[in-house]
């Protein structure tokens, strides 16, 4: 399965209302992160693997109140930019040392 990315609207009236869709929204399983968004920061963003959109809905309903799913859609990944350089340095990650056998010598006292 691909990564998703599910916007639900909640009614959130006070602060321990926002904690606990949160919190809902956290404790189900293949949940990876969830923020706040939009404007009034009255949207919840979950992204994850295999998160069932209806059940995060119906559980959002029963612990806060009024829930709206917004959008469900595959997560947008952000590939890194390659800069190339004109002059491209060789690295060798080894360095060899070569151990050569020194053999003990004795020192006899006088």
């Amino acid at each position: 399965m691909a990564k998703q990315k599910i916007v639900v609207k909640v009614t959130m009236n006070s602060e321990k209302k926002s904690r606990k869709a949160l919190k809902i929204a956290v404790s189900l399983c293949g949940v990876e992160s969830a923020s706040f968004v939009g404007s009034d920061k009255d949207q919840i963003a979950v992204t994850g693997e295999g998160i069932d959109s209806v059940e995060l809905t119906t559980l959002l309903r029963k612990g806060v109140g009024y829930t709206e799913l917004v959008s469900v859609g595959p997560v947008e990944e952000k590939k890194p930019e390659v800069k190339e350089t004109k002059a491209t340095v060789e690295v060798h990650p080894y360095q060899y040392y070569y151990n050569y056998y020194v053999p003990p010598y004795y020192v006899y006292g006088m």
